[in-house]
């Protein structure tokens, strides 16, 4: 199941990355080194050569691990896989990339921990592969990941010199899972087609639920790592005449770090929206993270639960919930003046320091080629790249309402990372403004005392 990580680990991420500005560099070199091939594309080409590669522990991981021998029958090439719980996965994969012995391919987030990385001359830029015909075969074909799920693996963001430092290997949407059964019990089967409409069924449901029962659960806890869920109920309310949306800003700054816009009418609503769905949920509503809410919603404690995409199969699985074939799937319901939702990706980088980053690209290619993501994407739901959907594999494998949804979503999907390395307390603003609304607190005050915060930042 995937997860995010904790403030702690954060902390760690960034720690890390200061001193990989100095012990990376020693250990690797100067990124885009390294690495030449002339010749046809030959899968072959590293034949004998032995990668190390970290993963945090994920569906999309253990499906790589059961296709280990197959990467290593076409390339000839040995993996050694470690892999770690997410409450341990980021501090070592971020102190394992500064030091000589680094690994030669990791798993990363598309958001403010590659933008670290990179910014830290952590990580190899993957154009050099990526455009070399002789290192990268003629049906990868990276065009087939579309630009906003790339887009924050692009750095420096922004820039006009940007390059490729990751490719996304499971990306998830932000949608509405809802329980059929608890639907048709206390709201006569009509699910709520709008934001209002959800906020007050929720808040229904928990009246009437007599603490059995309650109308949503969603992620309370106050961490930076549950920002990505209420930055797409802030894009279900961005309206299409509002200034534009573009990373490494994303929505809470305007054009520049010292800009925030926090106070913009459509922020305050979207967060607000957020904030009614915490308040509609159970006693223990502000200590939730995911795996919580998860399980309230698995065991048919709660009506509605907005959340990840890439949860759905979790629901679809007899040895996971208890309301398997009950489960209903939507986008977020529609904000009074339309929107959109948001999307965040895990991603493979290259470390810098890698001693064999040809072989490393090689699996980083083989994984994320149209096949695989489609066979990996199964376990996931999160499939990034278009083609998936073409593919047999993926689509027999999941629910067809939750295919539809997820395909719905992401047609109109923005990324929600922000992308800039020391953005967490940034992130916490947002956070406590969202915790404060859904603690009783008037938006508007909540709003104008985080604008001031904010503004004080990076001044």
């Amino acid at each position: 199941m995937r997860s995010r990580r904790t403030a702690a680990m954060v902390v760690a991420i960034t720690t890390a990355a200061m001193l990989a500005g100095c012990a990376g560099m020693a250990a690797g070199g100067s990124p885009g080194t390294g690495v030449t091939a002339t010749g046809s594309f030959d899968w072959k080409r590293y034949s004998g050569t032995t990668v190390n590669v970290m993963l945090d522990q994920h569906p999309w991981s253990a499906g790589v691990k059961d296709r280990l021998a197959a990467f290593t029958e076409a390339t000839g090439i040995t993996v050694k896989l470690q892999t770690y719980a997410e409450d341990l996965y980021f501090d070592k994969m971020n102190q394992a990339i500064r030091t000589s012995s680094s690994p030669d391919v990791v798993m990363t987030g598309l958001d403010y921990s590659i933008a670290t990385q990179q910014a830290a001359n952590l990580l190899e830029p993957l154009g050099t592969f990526v455009d070399n015909p002789s290192l990268t075969s003629s049906e990868y074909d990276i065009a087939d990941f579309p630009a906003g799920i790339l887009a924050p693996a692009k750095l420096p963001s922004g820039s006009p010199n940007a390059k490729l430092y990751g490719v996304p290997v499971s990306t998830e949407t932000y949608i509405l899972f809802y329980n059929k059964t608890l639907v048709d019990k206390y709201l006569g089967g009509v699910v709520p087609t709008t934001m209002s409409q959800l906020i007050s069924d929720a808040q229904l449901i928990s009246a009437q639920g007599n603490g059995d029962v309650v109308g949503s659960v969603v992620r309370g806890v106050r961490a930076a790592a549950i920002v990505d869920t209420p930055t797409a109920f802030v894009f279900n309310e961005w309206p299409s005449t509002n200034p534009s949306i573009a990373l490494p800003y994303n929505v809470w700054f305007d054009g520049s770090w010292t800009s925030p816009r926090l106070t913009d009418p459509a922020i305050a609503k979207g967060l607000s929206d957020y904030a009614a769905l915490i308040a509609a949920g159970p006693s223990n509503r502000l200590s939730l993270d995911w795996p919580d809410a998860n399980a309230l919603f698995s065991q048919g404690k709660a009506a509605f639960y907005a959340d990840a995409s890439v949860f759905g199969p979790t629901f679809e699985d007899p040895a996971q919930s208890t309301i398997t074939g009950h489960v209903g799937y939507s986008v977020l319901p529609a904000a009074a003046k339309g929107g959109t939702t948001g999307l965040w990706s895990w991603g493979l980088a290259v470390p810098t320091a890698s001693a064999n980053k040809g072989a490393a690209w090689l699996f980083t290619q083989w994984f994320t080629d149209k096949k695989n993501t489609a066979a990996l994407g199964a376990l996931t739901g999160g499939a990034p790249r278009q083609s998936a959907a073409d593919f047999a594999d993926y689509t027999s494998a999941l629910n067809p309402d939750y295919v539809a949804t997820v395909k719905k979503a992401l047609s109109t999907a923005r990324a929600t990372a922000v992308v800039k390395g020391d953005i967490e307390p940034a992130l916490l603003v947002v956070v406590d403004a969202v915790l404060g609304i859904a603690d009783g607190k008037k938006a508007s005050d909540v709003m104008g005392e985080a604008q001031t915060k904010m503004s004080t930042l990076f001044k």
